[in-house]
């Protein structure tokens, strides 16, 4: 996010420049500033960089413009832009990129545990069993709390108030999700298999 340091004095407004140099400038802050970010930069921070004239959503229109082409682009995910790199050349950084830290390195039942806790949230590891049939571990969950997909929710009013599960942001960084109403729709569901699962409610 982008926050003013101690002393900082920056000329948002740029008024000792023409307009269309002020428009590139103003484009490459923006720029500048989701290069340099790790998680999404919501519009009230990329507003702090611009003039108060300037529209966001027209830079990063042009900005977006000028990057095509290019290997990365801008996406909207989780209620910011980040740059992110086009999904066609994830083979050529697997294959040449160290990259090993950032994979998430999910199998299939772990993504449906993650589809399960995004699409009945807040929910317990009780409800976890009545979707699958199985009691889900604590490694398990475990895991993707220490990937930061999952977070502790609510406790539950049932007996005992166990502890519920929800997604984060960084479940929506991971899967390029602007928000929870991204997630697929029974279709695409059936179509990798976790249709079935899903029908059985969570209690």
């Amino acid at each position: 996010m982008v926050k003013d340091g101690p002393g900082t004095e920056l000329d948002r407004e740029l008024t000792d420049l023409p307009k269309e140099l002020r428009w590139r400038e103003w484009m490459r802050r923006i720029e500048a500033v989701l290069f340099a970010s790790a998680s999404p930069v919501p519009r009230e921070d990329l507003a702090r960089v611009v003039g108060q004239s300037a529209s966001i959503d027209l830079l990063l229109e042009d900005l977006a413009a000028d990057l095509e082409g290019r290997a990365f682009e801008i996406a909207m995910v989780a209620g910011g832009w980040m740059f992110r790199t086009r999904t066609a050349y994830a083979p050529a950084i697997r294959a040449a990129a160290d990259v090993a830290d950032q994979l998430l390195d999910l199998n299939d039942f772990d993504v449906a545990i993650l589809a399960a806790i995004a699409y009945h949230q807040p929910i317990t590891r009780h409800g976890l069993k009545d979707i699958f049939g199985k009691e889900i571990s604590r490694d398990l969950i475990g895991r993707l709390h220490a990937r930061d997909l999952i977070g502790t929710g609510p406790r539950s009013p049932q007996r005992g108030a166990p502890y519920t599960f929800v997604t984060t942001k960084q479940f929506l960084v991971a899967f390029g999700m602007e928000s929870l109403r991204d997630l697929p729709d029974r279709e695409q569901l059936e179509d990798v298999g976790l249709a079935r699962a899903m029908d059985r409610s969570a209690t």
